[in-house]
C-alpha cells in the first residue's frame, strides 16, 4: 500500500496535476462544437454558471474522500463506508468509475492519435494550397486506414504509459510541471495570433454577448453535461488525486482554482479556434469535424496559416498527452490498491486500453457497418455513452456518499473549512449539485 500514499511534492503540483486531468479535449475539441451547435456565448454563460453549481462542489466531494481515505478509490470508499456504518458495496463505485475511465481513455487514444498524425503533416506542409475537397477526403481516407489509426493510437498510450510507469514524483509531477505551462503559453500564442484575423472581433461577440433567444432546453442540457465531461468529475480519477493531496491545502482553493484554468482553456481555444472560422467566413456549428476539417482549410488560406496550424495542432497533443496521463493513473492506482506492484499495474491498464481502443479505431473501416446498439458503432457508442451516462452516473453517486453517508468529522476535516463551511457545502451538494447532476443523467439517458 506504501506505493499509493504518494504525496504531490507542492500545492502547485497537486492543481496542475487536477487541472491536467480536467483540461483536454473535453476544452479543444468537443468545447468549440459543442459551443458552435448551441448558440456561442448562449451556451458559454450557461456553461460557467453549472461549472459553479455543479462542477466544483461535486469535484470537491470526490477529492475530500480520496484526501480522508488516503487510498485507492476502491479501499478509500469501503473504509470510509464501514466508518460510517454503511454498505460495504459502496466501494464497488471506485470500481465503476474505474471502468468508466478505461472506456473513456481507450476513444481518447485514438483520437489523440489522430491529433499526432495531423501534427506531422502540418509541419510536412500538407495542407499548404490543398482546397477544402482535398482536405475532407485525406481525412476521410485517413479514417479508413486502420494500420494508421492503429499505429498512432499505440505511440500515443505509449507516450502516456511510460510517463504513469515512472510513479507520482518523477513522472506525473515531472511532467505537468513542464507541459502545463507550455500548454498555456502555446494558448496564448495563438490567442495573439487571432488578434490579428479579420474574424477577432467577431468571434469575440459571438463568443462573450449572449443572445438569449439561443437558449433552449436542449442548449441547457449540453451545457451542464459538458461541466462535467471538461472538469473529468465522476469516475473516481479526482479521488486517486486527493489520495495524494498535501494536507496543508485548502480543498476549495484548489477547485476553484482548477475550474478557473480549465474554463480558460476552453475560452482562449474557442477564441483562437473561432477567429480563424469566422475570418474565412466558414460555419462555426460543423460539429465534431470543426478541429478536423474546418481548421485545416481556414488556416491553409491565412498568411503564415501552416506555421500556427501546427502550434494549434502540438497544443491539442499536449493537452491531450497530460489529460490521458493524468486519467490513465486512478486505474493504475486502483490495481496498486489490490496489491500490484506500479511497473505490473501499468502494463495491465496499458494493454486493455489498447485492445479496448482497436475496437473504436476499427469503427471507420472494418467495424463500420457493425452498429451493436443504437445504430451507433463502437467508436460512437464509447465516445457518447461513457462521458454522458457514466460519468454524470458516478457523479451523482459520489456526491450522495459524501454528502449523504460520510461521517460529518471526516468530512469537515478532508474539506478544510470548518463546520459553517461545510454546512454551505453539504447544502449546494444536497439541494443544489445532486438533483442537477440527475438531470444530467437523465438527459444522457434520453
Amino acid at each position: 500500500m506504501s506505493e499509493t500514499l504518494e504525496r504531490w511534492g507542492s500545492k502547485r503540483a497537486f492543481i496542475l496535476a487536477v487541472t491536467g486531468a480536467a483540461v483536454g479535449l473535453g476544452n479543444i475539441w468537443r468545447f468549440p462544437y459543442v459551443a458552435g451547435e448551441n448558440g456561442g456565448a448562449a451556451f458559454l454563460l450557461i456553461y460557467v454558471a453549472f461549472v459553479l453549481l455543479l462542477g466544483i462542489p461535486v469535484m470537491m466531494a470526490e477529492i475530500l474522500i480520496g484526501r480522508a481515505g488516503r487510498r485507492g478509490p476502491i479501499q478509500a470508499l469501503g473504509a470510509l463506508a464501514a466508518d460510517a456504518g454503511a454498505s460495504s458495496n459502496w466501494r464497488w463505485l471506485g470500481l465503476f468509475g474505474a471502468f468508466t475511465v478505461f472506456c473513456i481513455l481507450s476513444f481518447y487514444s485514438v483520437v489523440s492519435g489522430w491529433s499526432i498524425e495531423f501534427l506531422v503533416a502540418s509541419i510536412n506542409g500538407q495542407f499548404n494550397g490543398a482546397t477544402a475537397a482535398e482536405i475532407g477526403a485525406g481525412f476521410d481516407a485517413f479514417l479508413a486506414n486502420p494500420g494508421l489509426l492503429i499505429f498512432n493510437h499505440s505511440l500515443f498510450l505509449f507516450m502516456t504509459m511510460t510517463v504513469v510507469a515512472a510513479g507520482i514524483a518523477k513522472g506525473l509531477e515531472r511532467l505537468n510541471n513542464l507541459l502545463m505551462p507550455l500548454l498555456y503559453a502555446l494558448l496564448l500564442l495563438l490567442a495573439g495570433y487571432a488578434a490579428t484575423t479579420d474574424g477577432f472581433t467577431t468571434a469575440l461577440a459571438w463568443l462573450f454577448l449572449p443572445s438569449f433567444d439561443a437558449l433552449t432546453p436542449t442548449v441547457v442540457l449540453h451545457a451542464m453535461g459538458h461541466a462535467f465531461f471538461t472538469l473529468a468529475v465522476g469516475a473516481c480519477a479526482l479521488m486517486a488525486y486527493g489520495a495524494y493531496m498535501p494536507d496543508e491545502q485548502s480543498l476549495p482553493k484548489a477547485a476553484v482554482a482548477v475550474a478557473a484554468l480549465d474554463i480558460s482553456v476552453a475560452l482562449l481555444a474557442g477564441i483562437a479556434i473561432f477567429s480563424v472560422v469566422f475570418a474565412q467566413g466558414m460555419d462555426p456549428s460543423e460539429g465534431p469535424g470543426l478541429m478536423f476539417v474546418t481548421l485545416p482549410i481556414a488556416f491553409s488560406e491565412l498568411p503564415g496559416g501552416a506555421v500556427w496550424l501546427s502550434v494549434f495542432f502540438l497544443l491539442l497533443l499536449l493537452a491531450t498527452w497530460t489529460s490521458a496521463i493524468n486519467l490513465a493513473e486512478p486505474m493504475v492506482a486502483t490495481l496498486q490498491g489490490l496489491g500490484l506492484r506500479r511497473s505490473v499495474s501499468t502494463a495491465i491498464v496499458g494493454l486493455s486500453v489498447w485492445l479496448m481502443g482497436l475496437l473504436s479505431a476499427f469503427s471507420f473501416s472494418t467495424l463500420a457497418e457493425f452498429r451493436p446498439l443504437f445504430g451507433r458503432n463502437i467508436f460512437e457508442l464509447v465516445s457518447s455513452i461513457p462521458p454522458d451516462v457514466f460519468l454524470p452516473l458516478g457523479g451523482l453517486l459520489i456526491a450522495t456518499f459524501a454528502a449523504w453517508v460520510m461521517p460529518q468529522r471526516a468530512v469537515v476535516k478532508a474539506l478544510g473549512v470548518g463546520e459553517r463551511g461545510y454546512l454551505v457545502w453539504r447544502n449546494v451538494v444536497r439541494w443544489v449539485s445532486i438533483p442537477l447532476t440527475f438531470i444530467v443523467l437523465l438527459g444522457g439517458l434520453l
